[in-house]
């Protein structure tokens, strides 16, 4: 746990507001629920030990640390807006400690783009999107566990169908010119990456 509560303790200080009592554990709670086999406390403790490795990159530390708290803060397996649901909750919060519409108008984006739908052009939604995609760089054993865990939160999807889909998001991910879009990401995960996902392909 003293990853999650550096990070958590760290973030508020960054953004120079005081934390509601009880959020840190509300927010672990949801991480642990039973439904979460990938994106879950192990998902997030990791994309917080990457951040702690890149967080010089950050223009703003303490938005980009609370966007990946809360990035994954609603995950309903057959849900088609977490994201918006997580982002809306990460608003709440941080309008009720008195944070500026302009914080909560970025921390919004950031937890937007982590539906990866598009290329993200500013630079902390680049380096929030590469910590997301960090896993497909991950050592080839970590891989397979991540995608056995992918399946296990669609065990209600059919076979076939699920082969397929997966099969078209992860070609989409190999299809890009580059998997990551900061110099740091790519130098260490771009090469494992694509080596992952053709091996799964």
């Amino acid at each position: 746990m003293i990853i999650l509560e550096t990070s958590w303790l760290n973030a508020w200080s960054d953004l120079d507001l005081q934390p509601p009592a009880g959020l840190f554990e509300q927010l672990v709670g949801a991480y642990e629920q039973p439904q979460r086999h990938y994106h879950s406390l192990q998902h997030l403790r990791e994309c917080l030990m990457h951040f702690e490795q890149s967080r010089h990159l950050a223009q703003r530390p303490g938005e980009v640390a609370i966007a990946l708290w809360f990035h994954d803060a609603v995950y309903d397996v057959r849900g088609k807006d977490n994201e918006r649901q997580s982002a809306d909750w990460a608003c709440r919060v941080l309008a009720s400690c008195q944070a500026s519409q302009v914080t909560l108008a970025r921390v919004e984006k950031l937890i937007m783009v982590t539906r990866h739908d598009a290329t993200p052009s500013e630079p902390d939604e680049q380096l929030l999107v590469d910590i997301d995609l960090a896993i497909l760089g991950a050592a080839p054993e970590r891989f397979a566990e991540y995608d056995a865990q992918v399946r296990a939160e669609y065990a209600w999807v059919p076979g076939f169908v699920y082969r397929m889909k997966r099969r078209s998001v992860l070609k989409s991910f190999l299809a890009r010119p580059t998997l990551y879009s900061t110099d740091h990401f790519r130098a260490r995960y771009e090469a494992q990456a694509r080596s992952n996902l053709a091996a799964v392909l």
